[in-house]
Order: structure tokens, then sequence, then C-alpha cells
């Protein structure tokens, strides 16, 4: 069994280092978008915020993986009559693109009820002061609207790192296909599954102590 992980040891390696690239970049790109929709769907107008939820309920809707297959296979749709040409999306710009579009929704709500949760004193407060709304959003409001998001955006990554995994359906070589090549190969299956398993314990645990210690440090009057 050792012999047969250390033989695959480089191609395991190669699949975590692509899982976190997927998750990673998924997780970003999800975020800066919800960060903009967010503020929206408090402080748009109203078919602003009925457009925004209506993403945001129709995604949470649907499974992750018909997600990633719209968007793998009707993006190449898409672009080709576009382009006028055959053009294909890759399984990585698939993988994060469909995992962002995901994440971006339960991002949304994640900081649009942390921003709810911001006392409408610390507008009043900050704007008292001669703050401009922007300034007093960017000083004031948001970093108590991240101190109350982040189990939520704690959480969420752990769900994005996870759902990683589902990106082996398109062809993408992450963890979890490096893990089912290898024990297909060797005709070992426990133990690639169980070294996938420790791989992802791993980088969730490490991901939990270090998002728990930027929590300790960002809220210090909560200690």
């Amino acid at each position: 069994m050792f012999e047969a992980l250390y033989q695959y040891q480089g191609q395991l390696l190669q699949g975590l280092t692509t899982t976190l690239i997927v998750a990673f970049g998924s997780f970003v790109v999800g975020f800066l978008i919800a960060a903009v929709l967010a503020p929206a769907a408090v402080y748009g107008n109203s078919l602003t915020r009925r457009i925004i939820m209506g993403y945001v309920g129709l995604i949470r809707g649907l499974p992750e993986l018909l997600v990633i297959f719209l968007i793998f296979y009707g993006g190449t749709v898409l672009l080709t009559k576009l382009a006028g040409r055959y053009v294909e999306v890759d399984a990585l710009t698939a993988g994060i693109a469909s995992l962002s579009v995901v994440s971006a929704a339960y991002l949304t709500e994640i900081l649009r009820g942390a921003l709810l949760s911001v006392a409408q004193g610390q507008w009043e407060a900050a704007l008292s002061l001669g703050f401009r709304r922007p300034r007093a959003f960017l000083l004031v409001v948001l970093p108590q609207m991240m101190v109350k998001a982040l189990p939520g955006l704690t959480n969420q990554w752990l769900v994005i790192l996870k759902e990683s995994a589902l990106v082996s359906v398109i062809g993408l070589e992450e963890l979890m296909r490096k893990s089912v090549v290898a024990a297909g190969a060797t005709h070992q299956p426990l133990a690639f599954y169980l070294a996938a398993a420790g791989f992802y314990v791993i980088v969730t645990g490490i991901s939990t102590l270090l998002l728990k210690a930027y929590e300790t440090r960002l809220t210090p009057h909560m200690r």
C-alpha cells in the first residue's frame, strides 16, 4: 500500500494543487461578486433587490453539478456561436466559473445578513461626524459587517473546498480525480481514498485554525 502511495505521491500533490486553485479561485471571485451584490441587495431599489434575490434563490435551488454542466457545455456552445467556430471552455476555467457562480449566491446571502445586522446607529454616528456615505461604509460599517460575516465565510470556504471535487466530472484532474485514477491503476482504492481524505482533513484543519486566529485578532473586544 505504501509503495503504491509513494509511486503516485507526485500525482496526488498535483491534484491537491489543482483542488486548492479551484477552491481559492472560486471563493475569491465569488466573494468579489457578493461584495457588490450584497450592498445592492440591501440599499438598492426594488427592482435591483428583486433581481439579486432572484439570482440567489435560483442558484441555491440548483444542484452544483448541474451548474458545472451548464457552464462547461453551455459555455462551449455559446462561445462557438459567437466566434463562428468551435471553441471549447477548458475544464479549469469552467470549474472556477461554476463554483464562483454558486459561491457568489451563498456569500451574497451571508454578507447581506451581516450588513443588516449592523445597527442603524452606526450609520448615523458616522454621518454625524461628517463622513460621506461611501467613507462611512468603508471605515465604520464594513469592518463590523466582516466581523459578523466571518463565521459564515469560514463555513462557505470549507464547503467550496469540498465541492471542488465535483469538477472531476468535466475532466479536471484535481485530487479526487487523481485518486480515482491511481486507485484503478493499482487496484488499491482504500489506500488512495484514505490518502485523499487525509489531504482534505489537513487542508480543512489548517484553514479552520488560520481563520479562527484571524477572527480572534479581528475581534479583540470579544475575548
